[in-house]
């Protein structure tokens, strides 16, 4: 039987390697809006997210939302929304993609905590569906079609 890579590069899937920190998290370098970041993947996040602190640094036009984020950090945090962004992630691209823009202090102080980089944002399931995401956890690579 032909090895996973194989296959599904033969299914037109893109390759993306990415790191495990110390902290067990998924890092991958992503590009949005033609610059780059750290961004952990999360298979239990719903929506692909940016910190406030990184508004500026990837060029985002944000606006106000009623939404309330909640995860591992909390509920009820308040949100906006940035649309219209070019999502890159190996050869993987996402062009008006829209993405939740929230307070993500306390991931980055988890990390700090643990001597690990911070980071820029995560990637969510809305990509990994978008993608027909498959996660290789053993050779640290991520594939999206």
């Amino acid at each position: 039987m032909k090895n996973l890579h194989t296959i599904l590069k033969q299914e037109k899937y893109k390759k993306i390697k990415f790191k495990i920190i110390a902290t067990n998290h998924l890092v991958v370098r992503v590009r949005l809006n033609g610059v780059l970041g750290n961004f952990i993947l999360d298979t239990g996040a719903s929506n692909t997210c940016v910190g406030y602190e990184a508004i500026e640094r990837f060029h985002l036009e944000v606006t106000d939302s009623k939404d309330k984020a909640s995860g591992a950090g909390g509920s009820g945090m308040d949100t906006q929304i940035s649309s219209q962004n070019t999502l890159q992630i190996g050869r993987w691209i996402q062009e008006s993609y829209l993405l939740v823009v929230f307070d993500m202090s306390h991931v980055n102080e988890a990390l700090r905590l643990h001597k690990v980089k911070a980071v820029h944002g995560i990637i969510g399931a809305d990509v990994l569906l978008a993608g027909q995401g498959i996660i290789d956890y053993y050779n640290h690579c991520l594939y999206l079609k």
